[in-house]
């Protein structure tokens, strides 16, 4: 940009695929100031190269399709209904790989128990990677009134248990009157500390999966089934 003056960018992206080559062609705008300080805190612009395939590529295998996914939920719901029916419950669901399992299982317990209250909790300990960092991360409940409530923890998936059992005695420490902990996916093998699960939807085998939430470095959250990622993906 040499010593102009740059406030903006425009960033025109021309797709050119040949041979599964991504042209990609910038046409800088001048309007005003450019500087080092607005290009690492804005990041006013990004060129990134556009996949030309879909994140079904990237899935080795279908481990739990659409329907046993949706099944398996529904039987939950049922179940949690009928358990909860008078307990008021605080349904907590632990983001972010169990945003989209808690929304279709609230949507199944019918009749929805009176009372119920919805909420999330932050949970991380992946980051980017594949395996667990063991440092678990809560937030986004700090203000919510726990003491005596009947809790319903909703989890995409227990592996080493460490994230659920900060969960747990968070809440407990916090005054809840009982915890209960509802998992779609099982990874028995990668149990590091015991956790006490409730209801789990399946036994997962011990492969890095994705889809319905969960996810690889923030992808293939919203494919609508679970699947074995590719290992060249992520190798």
């Amino acid at each position: 940009l040499g010593g102009e003056q740059r406030d903006v960018a425009t960033v025109d992206v021309d797709e050119m695929r040949t041979s599964n080559v991504a042209s990609i062609h910038v046409r800088w705008k001048h309007v005003g100031g450019w500087n080092g300080k607005d290009a690492s805190s804005k990041r006013a612009v990004r060129a990134r190269s556009v996949r030309s395939r879909s994140v079904e590529d990237d899935v080795l295998r279908v481990v739990f399709s659409e329907e046993e996914v949706h099944c398996r939920t529904a039987e939950l719901g049922r179940m949690l209904a009928e358990s909860l029916a008078d307990k008021e419950p605080l349904i907590l669901g632990v983001l972010t790989g169990g945003f989209m399992f808690a929304a279709d299982l609230v949507r199944q317990m019918r009749p929805c128990p009176p009372g119920t209250t919805i909420k999330f909790v932050k949970a991380s300990s992946y980051g980017t990677g594949t395996v667990s960092s063991k440092q678990v991360q809560l937030s986004g409940i700090e203000d919510s009134n726990i003491a005596g409530r009947n809790v319903l923890v909703v989890e995409d998936i227990v592996d080493t248990g460490l994230t659920l059992t900060k969960v747990r005695e968070y809440l407990l420490e916090r005054g809840a009157k009982s915890v209960t902990i509802v998992v779609l996916l099982d990874k028995k093998e990668r149990r590091e500390v015991p956790v006490p699960v409730d209801h789990i939807g399946f036994v997962c085998p011990d492969e890095f999966v994705v889809g319905f939430g969960l996810d690889y470095a923030e992808e293939y959250r919203t494919l609508s089934y679970i699947g074995v990622l590719k290992p060249e993906v992520y190798s």
